[in-house]
């Protein structure tokens, strides 16, 4: 890690990313492991897709690139809530399981994070 400086690591919706990176992984282990190259991988991946974009558009420095990594995080937690509810309708997973409050909390978060810096380019 580079330390407690990156400004990232001050934004709850990274932090709520990453533990929504825990739980997925956690969730993911109880699939069948014949999705392993299917569903297990790709909500892997979904979901680490969101933090890291969050980080990466810290990173960059500028509004417009923090803006547009933050629509792109939210596109994958939209591919993330999508696996999932596929995982329920094969029933993979029970509903019980899935961490909807999360997803919802972090979808809210990227909205108001994304129109709020948007209303700040414009000024």
């Amino acid at each position: 890690m580079i330390g407690a400086g990156p400004s990232h690591y001050r934004l709850r919706v990274w932090r709520d990313g990453v533990e929504l990176v825990r739980r997925i992984y956690r969730l993911s282990n109880r699939l069948p492991s014949e999705e392993k190259f299917g569903l297990i991988s790709q909500m892997q991946r979904s979901a680490v897709s969101i933090p890291s974009n969050i980080a990466e558009g810290a990173g960059r420095g500028g509004e417009r690139e923090m803006i547009r990594f933050l629509k792109i995080a939210r596109g994958s937690l939209m591919e993330l809530d999508t696996q999932l509810v596929i995982c329920s309708e094969l029933g993979l997973l029970d509903d019980d399981q899935l961490p909807q409050t999360l997803l919802r909390q972090l979808y809210g978060q990227l909205n108001r994070l994304i129109t709020f810096r948007e209303t700040q380019t414009m000024d």
